[in-house]
C-alpha cells in the first residue's frame, strides 16, 4: 500500500501539448532545472520541474521506494495531461525516470538520462559502501543537509565549476529535510533496472559529464549500448550537475535531441 501518493509539486512554463518534464537527483529541487526552462520553452514545449516526494513543496510517500516515487510521477504526468511526454531524469530523477518507463512504456515517448546508472552498483563494493557512509555517518553524528553539502556538492563538479554554481548546488541541497534524504538513500540501494534497458523503444539519450566521479561516462556509455537506437553523449568541463554547471553545452544538446525526434506544430 502506498500511502502519501498527492500530486507532486511541479513548476510550468510554455505551453503546448508536448511537456519536458525534468527530474532532479538526490540533492536536487525543481531549481534544479531552472537553466533548462527557458531553453525548452524556446523550442515550443512544455516545460516542467518537479520536487520528488518529500522534497520542496511535495509530500513524501510511504513506503519510500521507486515503485512509490514511480507511481507519484505518474499521478503528475495525469495532472499535466501531455500530448507527449518526454521524461529527463538526473541521477537519482534518471532511475525514476526508467522505472517509470519500465513500469508505463506506453506514457513516455521520449527519454533523456543525466548522470544516471541502471543499478546503484559497481564492480568495486567499496564504492557503494564509501558513497554510502560519506552521506550517512555524518547524519547519524546529528550533522543536516545543509552540512553535508557544504563538503559533497564541490566532491561531485568539475574542477572548474564557477563558485556561483557551486553555491546555488549547495544551497538546493541544504533544503532537502533530512528524513527525505535517508529515504532516497535508502532507495538507492535497491535499484536494479539493468535488464529493462533492452526493452527501452523510445528515442533515448543519455549525457555523462566528462569528469563525473559519481555515474562516469562509461556507466553510460554502457547503458547507451544496450538501449535500442539510444545515443550517447559526453559534456567536457563538468562533474555530475551537467546541466548546472554546463547549462549553455547541455542545453543545445537537448534542444537538437527534441528538435530531431520531436516535431512541434
Amino acid at each position: 500500500m502506498i500511502v502519501g501518493t498527492a500530486v507532486p509539486y511541479y513548476l510550468e512554463s510554455g505551453v503546448g501539448g508536448d511537456v519536458v518534464l525534468m527530474l532532479h537527483g538526490l540533492g536536487g529541487g525543481h531549481q534544479s532545472f531552472a537553466g533548462q526552462m527557458p531553453a525548452v520553452v524556446e523550442a515550443g514545449f512544455r516545460a516542467g520541474s518537479w520536487d520528488m516526494p518529500g522534497y520542496g513543496y511535495s509530500r513524501t510517500v510511504v513506503p519510500y521506494t521507486f515503485e512509490s516515487l514511480s507511481q507519484a510521477c505518474l499521478d503528475l504526468v495525469e495532472v499535466i495531461d501531455a500530448t507527449r511526454l518526454i521524461l529527463v531524469g538526473h541521477g537519482l530523477g534518471g532511475m525514476v525516470a526508467q522505472e517509470v518507463v519500465a513500469r508505463w512504456p506506453d506514457r513516455v515517448h521520449g527519454l533523456v538520462l543525466v548522470a544516471t546508472s541502471a543499478a546503484f552498483d559497481r564492480p568495486d563494493a567499496r564504492w557503494r559502501r564509501d558513497f554510502i557512509a560519506a552521506r550517512t555517518t555524518p547524519l547519524d553524528a546529528g550533522a543536516s543537509v545543509a552540512d553535508l553539502a557544504a563538503d559533497l556538492v564541490q566532491t561531485m563538479v568539475g574542477r572548474n565549476t564557477p563558485a556561483e554554481t557551486i553555491a546555488a548546488a549547495r544551497a538546493t541541497m541544504s533544503a532537502v529535510p533530512v528524513a527525505s534524504y535517508r529515504h532516497a538513500l535508502g532507495a538507492l540501494l535497491d535499484f536494479e533496472r539493468r535488464a529493462a534497458l533492452t526493452k527501452i523503444r523510445i528515442p533515448t539519450l543519455l549525457i555523462a559529464g566528462a569528469q563525473d566521479p559519481i555515474a562516469p561516462p562509461r556507466v553510460l556509455e554502457e547503458m547507451a549500448a544496450a538501449i535500442h537506437g539510444a545515443y550517447f553523449l559526453s559534456i567536457e568541463n563538468c562533474g555530475h550537475l551537467v546541466n548546472q554547471e554546463q547549462p549553455d553545452a547541455f542545453n543545445r544538446v537537448l534542444g537538437a535531441y527534441l528538435k530531431q525526434h520531436f516535431r512541434v506544430t
